[in-house]
């Protein structure tokens, strides 16, 4: 038996895209992921490219407006956590989604630590200017297809951390303590191709955590881990909380 079946200290989780999927929310990297299937799409991503392009800007606001998030609801995935929260178990979710899900399904939006930001919030880059994206898409509804800040001038952006812009450290600090005082670490959905959350299977793993990954494709952490899960992510993650929750 390994050592996972033991009871559970500390359970850390660091979501990916794959989680959502079955929202309707399609992933990025996969068979039928938005970039594989549009590489042109990566660059709305790209902070450089974004901050230098008007046009790009344009077409980023209009890819907000109809992201699939909005009509979202939360999956069996989602909720398989929350059930492992409301029993009392010690849980804290890293999520490199911005779509809010978890929260939405019910988990305690202060276990949810949200790496790579979120969609809802829109921020200048040049000062300390933020709204609602709400609001921000009602004003690229007005006709302002690239709507500046209203207080400085500058381009605002979704509170989202783009390729080429550092995350957070204080987010990053909280992330990197949970992985390591973690005593089952569960990466879900996710490629494990994008640092730094990726490393934070290293870092659990280093500390003493057993890690479980459940994911579709092979990841670079796949020889680190106690179990790898291929299955359906809505089907294998609801499977592996009643485990744990059977200890």
């Amino acid at each position: 038996m390994t050592r996972w079946h033991e009871r559970p200290g500390r359970i850390a989780v660091l979501t990916g895209a794959g989680i959502s999927t079955d929202s309707g929310i399609p992933d990025f990297r996969g068979s039928r992921g938005v970039w594989t299937e549009d590489p042109v799409a990566e660059l709305l991503s790209t902070y450089d490219n974004y901050v230098s392009d008007p046009a790009l800007r344009e077409r980023s606001w209009l890819a907000r407006r109809d992201n699939p998030a909005w009509g979202a609801e939360p999956n069996p995935g989602h909720r398989a956590l929350v059930e492992l929260e409301r029993a009392g178990r010690a849980l804290t979710i890293v999520t490199q989604n911005v779509d809010r899900l978890h929260q939405r399904a019910g988990s305690n939006p202060q276990r949810v630590i949200e790496i790579h930001g979120n969609m809802f919030d829109v921020v200048c880059v040049d000062c300390a200017y933020t709204a609602t994206m709400a609001e921000t898409l009602d004003r690229v509804a007005a006709g302002e297809p690239d709507p500046s800040c209203p207080e400085c001038g500058g381009i605002l952006k979704a509170a989202v951390i783009m390729f080429g812009q550092a995350l957070d450290q204080r987010t990053l600090l909280k992330a990197s303590l949970a992985a390591e005082t973690a005593d089952i670490f569960l990466a879900v959905g996710t490629s494990l191709q994008v640092e730094p959350a990726a490393s934070l299977c290293g870092r659990a793993v280093a500390a003493g955590a057993s890690l479980i990954i459940v994911n579709a494709e092979p990841t670079p952490y796949d020889s680190m881990a106690t179990q790898v899960v291929r299955e359906p992510i809505g089907e294998a993650l609801p499977r592996l909380v009643d485990v744990i929750l059977e200890q």
